[in-house]
């Protein structure tokens, strides 16, 4: 009886190993087993990648650097790594990152909600610049419309530092927070997803063009992460249903 339904679920196994481009662990599989209705432990879990014959990728150590060598004025730690918020759009985090392609690096800009680590904005450029964190910011304002008194925290790079940032936060009637000089810590969560994106996709792949990166980082950010990629700080649930969830919740 177990092996007959052991057989019935590895094509979910080998299905929830493809999307996830074989970062799910025992722990995300097992509910997504679960999710199928069939009760499904983390040594079911284990079992049934075994008899599936796949396993979780493990992570590589990537390096990040931050452009602060500048004189421009640099805001208060507001955060203080206070990583959770009671709802939406009280707290983002934002970040830049490099993929290499053989055209030359692209640069990557986020903007995090530390509700639900769902990534409200983004933008990709082969220049890292203040445009580049702008047009980022830009697409979470368009997207989650918050009201005044969001806290954007950042690092201390040039970008985020400059006027032009400054005075879209202040636009928007959002409060600059950044971290201390030289701590990683500071800006955990951005640190993490970009931890998340280079193992998960972008150590996987070598991309001939930026075009090709982008596309792929539209897929991870917009059609995995955000929708389908379990989160263990959620529960091991998605960003976007961890806050349709609370949503109903709330609305109860």
């Amino acid at each position: 009886m177990r092996q007959q339904e052991n057989e019935k679920l590895i094509p979910i196994v080998l299905e929830a190993h493809r999307y996830s481009k074989g970062t799910y662990g025992t722990r995300r599989m097992s509910d997504e087993i679960t999710e199928y209705g069939v009760c499904c432990g983390r040594y079911r879990a284990r079992t049934l990648m075994n008899l599936a014959g796949v396993k979780a990728r493990q992570k590589r150590k990537f390096k990040v650097t931050t452009d602060s060598k500048h004189k421009l004025p640099v805001a208060s730690n507001l955060l203080q790594r206070q990583f959770s918020t009671q709802a939406p759009n009280q707290a983002w985090v934002g970040d830049i990152t490099y993929i290499w392609t053989s055209q030359g690096w692209l640069y990557l800009a986020v903007v995090l909600d530390l509700f639900s680590r769902q990534v409200v904005g983004w933008a990709v450029s082969n220049r890292i610049n203040k445009k580049l964190v702008i047009d980022s910011l830009l697409m979470g304002i368009w997207r989650r419309n918050p009201g005044p008194g969001l806290i954007f925290h950042t690092d201390r790079g040039s970008q985020y530092c400059s006027n032009a940032f400054q005075k879209t936060l202040k636009t928007n009637k959002m409060f600059s927070s950044m971290s201390r000089k030289g701590d990683c810590w500071d800006n955990a969560v951005a640190e993490s997803f970009f931890g998340s994106l280079k193992t998960e996709r972008v150590f996987l792949n070598n991309y001939k063009t930026r075009e090709e990166a982008k596309k792929d980082i539209f897929d991870y950010i917009e059609i995995f992460y955000n929708n389908k990629r379990r989160h263990s700080y959620l529960g091991n649930i998605s960003p976007k249903t961890y806050e349709r969830l609370w949503k109903l919740k709330k609305a109860a």
